[in-house]
């Protein structure tokens, strides 16, 4: 990798860290009802909110048990799903539509509607082409806030399961919700959106523009085209919240590729920051929350040193470029006039290590946002975004989602110590048992039971074999791509697999439900299990789940679920595909 290369890295990662402390404190106070430096701004919208709330029969000052909080998330989850696809399905009826488009297919509106309320905003359309401007502000875009408050709230509702002793309630969901998106999203999307817009990203209502091309060409079909229409819109707005809340739904079909979406090395920088900021900030969150900050460190250091591990590999198999190329005598070497290595699929403005670091990145949290094409990969390359999110998604992850799948590792690790040692396993002095076990055996499993089972069924179908446009390992690793972000809530594509058709906007949509309920709901059993336990004081015996020898046990863990999950999966696809080029 080149000076430069390790320069642009090692700035990313110190902003990046620099930037945990202060805003995990601060979400900290604003999910304990603290009052911050914005509280007098911002109060009387939470207080407006809460009686508006109460007119409707909700109770936000009421605390809630377990399996209250978690139907609270249900109904409010599937009452966002009928409201997206209800407006998917009637845009061409609704204003704001200048480009005049028709209603969003039944199946395609499924897809959309479900991706975006699980967070995961997978795309199986063009969104300049598909979705008007209501469209993408009223739906999609609310719910890239609102998704991203669900797996905040799930996570303030964790953290008090292990905070709390001898209790029953973990909060209020609509409380948790309405500070997520007050408090913390809000104010962060505005200021970033503003930065967005003084660099050059788009915000406005106007209808598309033609223009005439200073050079005509000939189209498909042999017909001269003179003209171009160029697709604007409330990009910004929608861009801000989309990489905060780790959605990665893109206004434009090409995602943050597009220059309305990302036009300058500055703002690729602060959209890359964006997509790790929060999750990571939240393990402060939870140090400070269970008062004890050491276990919060220990956590993000495991995060950070499985992801820069895993980028050097992304960035070194890409930067090695095609063994293909160098044999056909092109020189692959980097150099003053070339960024050298596998530029396919890249945009020139970006590079390889820029690209190789959001693709690492989007993958590490559950963003799935893209400045460059994963499919034009090196098998490798591809195949370590893949399995960031075959891992569940927990180096740093979703908003919320991310952590309290890595607490659910943390159980288990925990477990594994104690049988270990031979003593009752602890974690924040309360004892993990068979229930906690059980629960967090599911978060882990389930994900991978929806990607093996559902990538298996593709194959061996036509309508699954059908869509795709590589044959051979590729082809398969495009597959196994897909439904590995819709299982894990991800989002990004391998884009050669032509996924908007029937079968697999109905698969993808039930991997997707499925990938985070079935991973919040155990969640939160864990916690109203922990709540009611009482807090015993760490003996000797006890394993201190902070420092190297803990952050080693844990990467260990999350690693060889992983590997022995998805390694026979890998090795059809990617690892083929890369023996296949020597």
């Amino acid at each position: 990798m080149t000076t430069s290369g390790w320069i642009q890295i090692t700035i990313y990662m110190v902003v990046l860290l620099l930037l945990v402390r202060p805003l995990g404190s601060y979400m900290a106070r604003v999910y304990e009802g603290e009052r911050s430096f914005v509280t007098p701004l911002l109060g009387p919208l939470e207080r407006f909110l809460y009686r508006l709330g109460r007119s409707f029969g909700l109770r936000p000052d009421a605390e809630m048990e377990w399996g209250s909080y978690a139907i609270a998330v249900l109904l409010f989850n599937f009452l966002g799903f009928v409201f997206v696809f209800g407006v998917e399905r009637l845009q061409q009826f609704l204003p704001g539509n200048p480009q005049h488009l028709t209603n969003v297919s039944p199946d395609l509106a499924f897809n959309t509607a479900v991706s975006f309320i699980s967070n995961t905003n997978w795309q199986s359309y063009a969104g300049e082409s598909t979705m008007s401007y209501l469209t993408q502000m009223l739906a999609l875009t609310s719910q890239n806030f609102l998704s991203a408050a669900t797996g905040m709230a799930v996570l303030a509702a964790v953290i008090r399961g292990f905070a709390r002793q001898s209790a029953s309630t973990l909060g209020n969901f609509w409380a948790d919700v309405l500070r997520s998106v007050v408090y913390i999203l809000l104010p962060l999307s505005v200021v970033f959106a503003i930065l967005l817009v003084s660099q050059g990203v788009v915000q406005t209502l106007s209808a598309p523009h033609t223009v005439q091309l200073v050079q005509p060409t000939v189209d498909a079909s042999g017909q001269t085209v003179t003209q171009q229409t160029i697709a604007v819109g409330p990009v910004a707005s929608q861009e801000a919240i989309k990489m905060l809340g780790t959605n990665g739904g893109g206004f434009f079909n090409v995602n943050s590729a597009h220059p309305f979406e990302n036009p300058t090395p500055l703002t690729n920088f602060l959209e890359l920051l964006a997509i790790l900021l929060i999750p990571a900030a939240l393990c402060y969150t939870f140090g400070s929350m269970v008062k004890d900050t050491r276990k919060g460190w220990a956590i993000l250091a495991a995060m950070v040193a499985m992801f820069v591990i895993l980028l050097g590999v992304t960035v070194w198999a890409e930067q090695t470029g095609n063994p293909s190329m160098a044999a056909l005598g092109v020189d692959t070497a980097p150099g003053d006039l070339q960024a050298g290595g596998n530029m396919e699929g890249k945009e020139v403005r970006f590079g390889i290590t820029n690209s190789a670091l959001w693709a690492t990145a989007t993958t590490a949290a559950s963003s799935g946002s893209v400045n460059s094409m994963h499919d034009s990969f090196m098998p490798l390359g591809g195949m370590v975004p893949m399995w960031l999110m075959q891992l569940g998604e927990v180096v740093f992850g979703g908003a919320g989602s991310g952590l309290y799948g890595m607490l659910a590792f943390v159980i288990i690790a925990v477990f594994v110590a104690g049988l270990i040692v031979g003593r009752t396993p602890e974690y924040l002095g309360k004892k993990i048992e068979a229930y906690e076990m059980k629960m967090a055996s599911i978060m882990v499993l389930v994900p991978v039971v929806v990607v093996l089972i559902g990538a298996a069924i593709a194959v061996v179908i036509p309508a699954g074999v059908r869509a795709v446009s590589n044959p051979g390992a590729h082809g398969f690793s495009e597959i196994l791509y897909a439904f590995s972000s819709a299982g894990n809530n991800n989002g990004s594509a391998f884009a050669g697999l032509g996924s908007n058709n029937f079968f697999y906007n109905l698969a993808l949509g039930l991997a997707m439900l499925f990938g985070r309920y079935w991973s919040a709901i155990p969640a939160l059993a864990i916690a109203g299990s922990l709540v009611r336990k009482k807090k015993a004081p760490e003996g000797a015996g006890t394993l201190p789940a902070q420092g190297p020898l803990f952050v080693i046990w844990l990467i260990s863990v999350v690693v060889i679920v992983g590997a022995l999950s998805f390694f026979p999966a890998l090795a059809l696809g990617p690892i083929v595909e890369h023996l296949q080029l020597r």
